[in-house]
């Protein structure tokens, strides 16, 4: 969708509205299922469950449900059973996902295929959200906004905004162990800075793989822009979008001259839930392939050979279902759970206790009753979001191979209060409940 003709880049544009979902298809009665990731903190779930509020209201009458991985409730399994006791035969399931990375690849097709296979349910795996030109509308719009307010803010203190060739764009992407899904960032820098025309744009990351924001702020600030713009890439809050802004913040302590402005994140602008609608869509239409060629599960990605071809399974059944959300915020997060950038642990903290009363053991088989329409002919695992595990994640026997780089000067290595960005800092962070890519 292209902008009107001499608006501004990223304003928001009225998505158009895409036909009607049919409510019966060849299989059956047809639902939909959104697959999200899960968060142990609040405003973030209820981020989440207000999207999926549109998207039943932009699919009526298709019946819509929804299901985390962990976290959070209803888990997959209980949206898919609500879909099942609505006499839905043909389940598209969408994941709530940027990119394709462990989660889309893996746990989510782990546990929609064993739930098929106990239950002769159709269902069908739709694809990420991706490099799309309604997300990068999306997000030019929210970094548009963040612009026009500063430049507002200049004008009534009788300066003149500064040109864009003085700003420095930094977009944060999640991190994750995937180096296809870390390169999907990347190109949507690319795409927002020639889109507004920015001196620099700068891709960073807020966990698992490098540079993190901190140090990597401290890097592309010897450039010397004298304004620069933080835009978190997610789809909604949690303890991941407090880090990226206490971690700037720190940096821009250290640069009193600096203009530092925090852009918002994705949230449920128009084009978000346009994308959504699409990747529905594209299921029945049988678009739901990913980018097999860069997938480190299925061919020799260059530093990853070894993930060829391993099995695949889900790492999320220790927490699926947690409901005991956090407690040390009153709702929006303040990374008060991170305090020097490393979770605490379950089990640890006020307002941190998840004991299991329930059993873990898990008898069902994985076999796989029909394809995804992805086009992987293997299996593939749920690789590491980092290279270190909590001690709740080992216990539960929660284990991930190692990120090859989670030792590099400017990645997880960093995470610890007041660090400078360049010196050892211990393990690094695991995975954290955001709702995410």
């Amino acid at each position: 969708m292209s902008n009107a003709p001499g608006a501004a880049p990223g304003s928001p544009v009225q998505a158009a509205p895409l036909s009607r979902l049919p409510a019966q298809g060849p299989h059956g009665p047809i639902g939909v299922l959104v697959c999200g990731h899960g968060s142990r903190n609040r405003l973030a779930v209820e981020e989440f469950a207000a999207l999926v509020a549109q998207l039943q209201e932009r699919l009526a009458p298709v019946p819509v449900e929804f299901g985390y991985l962990e976290f959070a409730r209803p888990i997959l399994r209980e949206g898919l059973d609500a879909l099942h006791r609505q006499g839905v035969r043909h389940v598209l399931a969408i994941p709530a996902m940027l990119f394709a990375a462990g989660h889309v690849k893996n746990d989510i097709p782990s546990v929609i295929n064993t739930y098929a296979a106990e239950t002769g349910l159709r269902i069908d795996f739709g694809r990420e959200l991706g490099v799309d030109r309604g997300m990068i509308l999306a997000a030019g719009a929210r970094i548009q906004a963040c612009l026009e307010a500063a430049d507002a803010a200049d004008r009534c203190a009788g300066r003149d905004p500064l040109p864009r060739h003085d700003t420095l764009l930094v977009v944060v992407g999640r991190g994750s162990s995937d180096p296809d899904a870390n390169s999907n960032v990347a190109k949507v820098t690319r795409m927002l800075v020639e889109g507004f025309g920015f001196g620099w744009g700068e891709t960073l990351y807020s966990g698992v793989t490098f540079p993190l924001v901190e140090p990597g702020l401290r890097q592309v600030l010897k450039l010397g822009h004298r304004r620069v713009v933080v835009f978190p890439y997610f789809l909604f809050s949690g303890v991941l979008v407090s880090r990226i802004v206490q971690h700037s913040q720190r940096v821009a302590a250290d640069h009193p001259g600096l203009e530092l402005l925090h852009a918002g994140y994705l949230g449920d602008h128009a084009e978000v839930l346009a994308t959504f609608e699409e990747r529905v869509l594209d299921v029945l239409r049988g678009d739901t392939a990913m980018n097999c060629s860069l997938c480190k599960y299925r061919a020799q990605v260059l530093g990853f050979e070894t993930d060829v071809g391993r099995p695949q399974r889900s790492h999320h059944h220790h927490v699926e279902g947690l409901v005991e959300s956090c407690t040390l915020c009153e709702r929006e997060c303040t990374g008060a759970c991170q305090p020097d950038g490393l979770p605490l642990p379950l089990g640890a903290g006020p307002g941190h206790s998840h004991s299991h009363a329930h059993s873990h053991s898990h008898a069902h088989s994985h076999s796989h009753a029909h394809s995804h329409s992805h086009a992987h002919e293997h299996e593939h695992p749920r690789q590491s979001q980092a290279a270190g595990e909590d001690a709740a994640e080992a216990d539960a026997g929660h284990h991930h191979p190692p990120y090859p780089h989670a030792d590099h000067p400017l990645g997880p290595r960093t995470l610890r209060a007041g660090s400078s960005g360049t010196e050892p800092a211990g393990p690094p962070a695991a995975d954290e409940g955001n709702v995410r890519v």
